[in-house]
């Protein structure tokens, strides 16, 4: 079995290891118990590994931090494809809503058991309508004929759908323009099966704008307007996603908005219009691990004339000489190569389909070592679908701590390490 070392452990040349940025000894380390009853030399790489302890601090934390506000958290899981051993650490934590992108990630969930208000936060397809009303209980909307249809399927069930309507604030994705918003709403509001529960915008996700005082307020602004003049309670005003981080916290009054999508910020403990690390998150609850396959001094600029690459561009290289290039068995194929930020002083170089490019330095690597990765958003959801990359789901305890009894670890080196005991439960 490959095992951690630091970057500065002399070589154990009787076997590969996994490279990290802390070394921790093998007595000290609780031992990963598959549910498959595998043993550890047949883990797989490239994999994820996945800290459910981890996750449920970071949902605690931020569940108890927005809540002060009066603002709810629906937790995201689209970055982990709606996994119910995630899911079910987030139920843990108190949280009591659960989003996804894709209906399949939803009724994955509601098939495992997990008990939790699942909404679908992508305009649902008219292809899907039927399976949105069968497995969500509410869902983002912009479009009255696809609103109509959920009613169809809803009437015919026998269910009661929450339409949640999205309003255009100026980002440019989904949304309905605020001059526009009365006709849909009031056709919602003529139909059976279906419920118009709220309101919500959406920003940063496309064109990057930030969640402001100003755009808030409209937002706000809107609801008020709903209310009064439709005479209908308007249960939920959600305001965006991780990006309204900074907002939150700074902003004196939060008007009406009483919601948040909340994902990356759960999963990776980073807010989203700066990726900076929030105070009291781990953001290394995630972890790519990727097996070193080749290892050979090269120079580092190629020979001979440069065209395009297997993927259409023309690629530059900077001249460093002669370095010690390693190659991992994970490629373009598997994450965005862009996304990942290995724990050890280690650059990546490149990669193509199959395969990434480090320059390893001086880090104590061979062929077979481990090499650990932070991932972001987009990496994060590239890998997680691959079916190339293993997951793996590690939990501590069968169920979280408290809140109120949870420790907050500062985060100063960009990944809070923490130490855990006891057998964990590495769920495939």
């Amino acid at each position: 079995m490959p095992r951690r070392v630091t970057s500065t452990e002399q070589p154990d040349a009787a076997r590969p290891r996994r490279v990290t940025s802390t070394e921790e000894s093998d007595a000290a380390r609780p031992r990963r118990v598959a549910s498959t009853e595998e043993s550890d030399a047949t883990r797989n790489a490239p994999r994820l590994e996945i800290d459910l302890d981890k996750i449920g601090h970071n949902a605690r934390a931020l569940r108890t931090l927005f809540g002060a506000r009066g603002v709810s958290v629906t937790a995201v899981t689209k970055g982990v494809l709606g996994s119910p051993a995630v899911a079910e650490v987030l139920v843990d934590s108190g949280i009591t809503a659960i989003g996804s992108s894709r209906i399949e990630n939803i009724r994955r969930m509601k098939e495992a058991g997990i008990e939790a208000e699942f909404t679908l936060i992508r305009t649902p397809m008219l292809s899907r309508a039927r399976q949105v009303v069968q497995y969500a209980d509410v869902s983002l909307n912009t479009e009255l004929s696809v609103i109509k249809l959920l009613s169809e399927h809803a009437a015919r069930l026998g269910k009661r759908h929450g339409i949640i309507l999205m309003v255009e604030l100026g980002d440019l994705r989904e949304g309905i323009l605020p001059s526009e918003l009365g006709p849909v709403l009031e056709g919602t509001l003529e139909l059976e099966g279906v419920e118009l529960v709220g309101i919500g915008t959406n920003l940063a996700c496309y064109s990057g704008v930030k969640p402001t005082d100003k755009n808030m307020g409209e937002l706000s602004a809107i609801a008020e307007r709903v209310r009064r003049d439709y005479g209908i309670p308007l249960e939920v005003v959600s305001g965006g996603n991780s990006a309204n981080y900074q907002w939150l916290v700074s902003t004196p009054h939060v008007g009406l908005v009483n919601n948040l999508r909340i994902g990356e910020a759960i999963l990776l403990g980073r807010e989203t219009l700066h990726r900076a690390s929030i105070p009291g998150l781990h953001t290394d609850a995630i972890t790519l691990v990727a097996e070193v396959i080749e290892l050979r001094t090269k120079p580092s600029a190629p020979a001979g004339e440069s065209c395009q690459d297997a993927f259409g561009s023309i690629p530059v290289f900077e001249d460093r000489g002669v370095v010690r290039k390693a190659l991992l068995a994970i490629g373009k194929q598997d994450v965005d190569v862009s996304g990942i930020r290995p724990r050890i002083d280690v650059d990546v170089l490149g990669g193509t389909s199959d395969h990434v490019v480090l320059d390893a330095k001086r880090a104590d690597v061979c062929v077979g070592s481990e090499v650990e990765f932070d991932v972001n958003h987009s990496a994060l959801l590239r890998a997680m679908t691959s079916p190339y990359i293993s997951k793996e789901y590690h939990r501590a305890f069968p169920r979280l701590l408290p809140a109120a009894t949870a420790s907050h670890h500062g985060d100063t080196s960009g990944g809070v390490r923490s130490g855990r005991s006891g057998v964990q439960d590495s769920r495939r």
